[in-house]
């Protein structure tokens, strides 16, 4: 199928998308910009989606939000596979073996469809694989605690493909305390932790500061020679009181050091209703206490919902989050980081899978992005950074 016949293709099938479901039709403009310029996305939750149930997502499958069909007709070009580990392996142990596993399931959806998928581990990399039409899957880990607080682990990861780290999760571990984490056991970050940022910059690893306490953040910003990225998060000003997203003051640290905020679609991270909506809901559970009782909790949970419905947030939400990052501290410091695979059935209406990406880059041009900004957004900024880093650690 030549390009022509692929656009037209996908034209008529965005459109069925939209058809009394969607606030937005993407045109053929943003459909070419879509398909012709790398899209790059930092946070796809797909192999621990896997892990709890497999799926062939060389071809189409029925649940999640990533399979190949659909990612080819969204244009998206590069994922970082997510590898993450839960915070409860910080206390059990184990979470080295599980991140070694789910590695493996990355290297093994490539090696079942080598014309359709390539591993990445440089941005040379991913230019070869959109060269070849193919898609990149380079890697991050969600959640430092395989680390285990060595240095030769850090070597090992990053020698399995691994290019950033999110420092914690949503309790504290052995290297940052975690935003969601009110003890505050380090102050920012361990001692370790701010070895391993240096360390980090020496083999050329991305320092991810999604899910990070505030004093965490600036004590990375600090260490770190090489720009660091926040792989998956939004922006404390629509979300006021949520501190796992970034408020303006860091927003601008993170420019002043170069570094690229990605931003995260899942409707409680862009709009402030939808994060009430569960604050609203854990209040009521703690007030029950369902801790420990999980056929009460599900219970709970649907009955909540059937009384409560979620207030999705829509597409708009999301390009609020990009305009204010542009309008702040310019275009070349935002991108995409839709945790497509890990926010479960919370993503706006106007961007339910990796399909969706022309709708958002339709959003832009609706703003009145240039096509040069949109692709910065759309790759440009988070290759700049991986470049960079790449740089320093051959520096140093």
């Amino acid at each position: 199928m030549n390009k022509t016949m692929k656009k037209a293709l996908l034209l008529a099938l965005c459109t069925s998308l939209s058809a009394g479901v969607l606030a937005i039709t993407p045109s053929e403009n943003a459909i070419r910009i879509a398909q012709d310029n790398p899209i790059i996305d930092t946070h796809i939750d797909v192999p621990y989606r896997l892990q709890e149930k497999w799926d062939d997502v060389t071809q189409a499958t029925e649940g999640g939000d990533f399979d190949y069909p659909r990612a080819v007709q969204g244009g998206l070009n590069a994922l970082f596979m997510s590898i993450y580990i839960p915070a409860s392996y910080e206390k059990s142990g184990g979470g080295g073996l599980l991140a070694n596993q789910l590695i493996d399931s990355v290297e093994a959806i490539a090696g079942r469809a080598p014309d359709k998928f390539q591993l990445a581990y440089s941005t040379d990399d991913v230019a070869k694989a959109f060269a070849n039409n193919r898609i990149a899957m380079p890697m991050g880990m969600e959640n430092g605690t395989p680390i285990d607080g060595s240095i030769e682990n850090l070597q090992h990861f990053y020698q399995r493909g691994i290019r950033y780290i999110t420092l914690a999760h949503s309790l504290s571990n052995h290297i940052a305390d975690s935003s969601y984490d009110l003890r505050r056991q380090w102050k920012g970050l361990s001692p370790f932790g701010k070895e391993l940022v240096v360390e980090m910059n020496k083999i050329g690893m991305m320092v991810d500061i999604s899910h990070v306490s505030d004093a965490a953040f600036y004590q990375a910003i600090a260490i770190s020679k090489a720009p660091v990225i926040a792989s998956h998060s939004s922006l404390r000003k629509f979300t006021p009181g949520f501190e796992r997203n970034m408020d303006d003051d860091m927003l601008k640290a993170l420019a002043k050091n170069g570094g690229v905020m990605q931003i995260n679609f899942g409707s409680s991270f862009v709009n402030s209703i939808a994060q009430n909506w569960y604050t609203q809901r854990s209040a009521k559970m703690k007030e029950l206490d369902l801790t420990d009782k999980p056929q009460e909790e599900e219970a709970f949970k649907t009955k909540y919902i059937s009384d409560n419905p979620f207030p999705f947030a829509s597409l708009d939400n999301v390009l609020d989050h990009v305009d204010h990052v542009k309008a702040l501290v310019g275009i070349d410091h935002v991108g995409i980081g839709s945790d497509f695979d890990g926010v479960g059935d919370s993503l706006p209406k106007d961007l339910k899978d990796v399909s969706y990406y022309p709708h958002f880059v339709q959003g832009l041009l609706d703003r009145g992005y240039t096509e040069d900004e949109i692709i910065k957004i759309l790759s440009g900024n988070i290759l700049r950074v991986w470049k960079q880093v790449e740089a320093v650690a051959e520096s140093l």
